[in-house]
């Protein structure tokens, strides 16, 4: 543990890419491999299960700090991060426990914890904090509570793995897929196959189970015809909104992946049935979405039906269990956009017009039908920017464009040269807006700790009359005095804490500190006085919400400082947003 401890400082202790890849070789050169396994699995990605609940560390640092509920909470607020509060706040190590490997603790000791009742876990947390030293205690109290995080990218990791073992970044990252899935725990078997010698890679060298690195599409910005040249050059599709995924058929038996390489098969036995019989060798990538069959088909699409919204399919994400009542009322498709092995063929080399024919052919073979992804047939730019501008109508986010002779790549494409040409684009529609104004705040985590970051915001339940009437529930709301349920009052809807430069969360954090009315623990409530701008990706109904709605991928734009407050958003500019609304 203390070999990784010091990587993990060395790691958050710079900001540089090369000093960065430079420690974790370092690391990976002394470490034994079991250890290295685990390393890697953390820092691309993978996530501990919580395997104790953060009530239990919180009543256990107390108990064995001796401190005062109160003063452990303040400390917290300054702090701003439980894990590291908890290693300031312990006592100095008394214990001289054996020292124990990455490897050692996670399946000797905190492996072994998940089940265990909370007398066990108590003896065992206190007893080992006593072996540990502050930089140990923080990153055991992250790893026992789900929430380790370090600055270091999947992409940067796979770079010092390859650099590590003198192999293509391409062939590692297409080894390491699934890796971080959670599925199964790291092994020095697994680690020892990543960093193998480049030698007879191919669908019989990999796990049958092991999809491909995803290609990702960078933003479009600006118009298409002064970026991407003829229009004939592209394929557009439609941009649909669900979870991008990857079936994988071989050895008789199919897996169903997400993008976040989240092992999903047994949460879509639609999909695992959609695909038993191809033939194998054939891994197609495609997008997971909700169904509707009963709607009418998108323009293009051949087969019954539509993709519903994402809220339906959010719905089925968070069930557990998959009752026949859950499976009838979120039932899941695939929409099929690209074929990446046919036959046990790596077709990624291949120009993405060859790809689609052989993925046409694929479809039509299918029993069960494999829908795909329909073809925009567009003479101009003009044509696909009116398709576009329909998006929103047909519950789609916008379209795709790929060039047809594009090769299937690995993560994003840079934007320069033939990369430029030849990279897949997402032409989204503009987000939803609405002024929110500013009702309660929260200070941050990290850098954060010390200024106020994390808001919430309210509409008007209707469009205020004038500025005085606004002003008299701004004035009420100073006061303490309920809101009158049949008059005009602010109603909460989101929460936001992204989109802001540091030096505008600065201002934003001062208006704050000098309207606070009351506090709640971390949570600070203050007079209205601030406008809002906020983005937005969808919106849903929600009985969890007392406005009635929740937003998704919500994010602040800017500070409205040119409008008053009787003119934010209301409830109902929101509900005129709703699907079918």
């Amino acid at each position: 543990m203390k070999r990784f401890g010091a990587l993990f400082a060395e790691l958050d202790a710079s900001t540089a890419t090369h000093a960065k890849v430079a420690a974790l070789v370092r690391y990976l050169r002394e470490a034994p491999d079991e250890d290295a396994a685990w390393a890697v699995y953390f820092l691309a990605g993978g996530k501990p299960r919580q395997l104790i609940r953060t009530a239990q560390l919180r009543a256990l640092a107390l108990r064995a700090s001796g401190l005062p509920e109160w003063l452990f909470e303040e400390s917290y607020q300054a702090v701003g991060d439980l894990a590291e509060t908890i290693a300031l706040v312990l006592p100095a190590p008394t214990e001289g426990g054996a020292e124990l490997g990455l490897h050692g603790w996670m399946t000797q000791r905190l492996l072994p914890l998940r089940g265990a009742d909370e007398a066990t876990v108590a003896d065992a947390v206190l007893g080992w904090w006593g072996e540990l030293d502050s930089l140990g205690r923080f990153l055991f109290v992250k790893l026992v509570g789900g929430g380790f995080r370090v600055g270091v990218s999947q992409l940067l990791a796979q770079r010092a793995v390859a650099e590590f073992a003198g192999l293509d970044p391409k062939l590692v990252a297409a080894r390491m897929m699934g890796y971080t899935s959670g599925q199964r725990a790291p092994t020095a078997q697994a680690w020892r196959a990543i960093v193998a010698p480049a030698a007879g890679e191919g669908a019989a060298a990999r796990d049958p189970s092991q999809p491909y690195p995803f290609f990702l599409a960078s933003a479009l910005a600006g118009a298409p015809e002064a970026t991407l040249g003829e229009v004939g050059d592209w394929f557009a599709e439609w941009k649909f909104d669900g979870i991008r995924g990857q079936i994988v058929k071989r050895a008789g038996r199919a897996w169903v992946w997400s993008r976040g390489e989240e092992l999903m098969t047994e949460r879509f036995p639609e999909l695992e049935r959609l695909a038993a019989a191809w033939p194998d060798g054939t891994v197609v990538d495609g997008e997971i979405v909700a169904w509707d069959a009963l709607a009418a088909p998108l323009p293009g699409f051949e087969t019954p039906g539509r993709p519903a919204p994402f809220a339906t399919l959010q719905q089925r994400i968070a069930r557990k269990t998959l009752t026949a009542r859950v499976l009838a009322d979120a039932p899941v498709g695939f929409i099929a956009h690209d074929l990446l092995e046919c036959g046990g063929q790596d077709l990624r080399g291949q120009a993405q017009h060859a790809r689609r024919a052989a993925l046409e052919a694929l479809a039509r073979a299918c029993a069960p039908p494999l829908p795909c992804s329909p073809l925009l047939d567009a003479p101009d730019w003009a044509t696909l920017a009116a398709w576009r501008a329909r998006s929103r109508e047909l519950g789609v986010e916008g379209l795709m464009l790929k060039h047809r002779d594009g090769a299937y790549g690995t993560g994003r494409v840079k934007r320069s040269g033939e990369g430029e040409r030849l990279a897949w684009w997402k032409w989204k529609i503009d987000p939803f807006t609405v002024d929110g104004v500013l009702i309660y705040a929260q200070a941050g985590h990290g850098r954060r700790a010390s200024i106020y970051t994390d808001y919430s915001f309210a509409v008007w339940n209707r469009a205020p009359r004038d500025p005085a009437e606004a002003q008299a529930v701004v004035d009420a709301i100073a006061e303490r005095r309920p809101a009158n349920p049949q008059g005009l009052q602010l109603v909460s809807f989101t929460k936001a804490y992204s989109g802001l430069s540091d030096a505008e969360f600065q201002a934003v954090d001062a208006v704050i500190r000098e309207t606070t009315l009351e506090h709640f623990g971390p949570v600070r409530s203050v007079r209205p006085t601030l406008v809002v701008e906020l983005a937005f990706e969808g919106i849903a109904r929600s009985k969890r919400h007392k406005s009635g709605v929740a937003l998704r991928f919500p994010r602040m734009l800017r500070v409205r400082g040119d409008k008053p407050l009787h003119e934010a958003g209301t409830l109902g500019e929101l509900l005129a947003l709703l699907p079918g609304a």
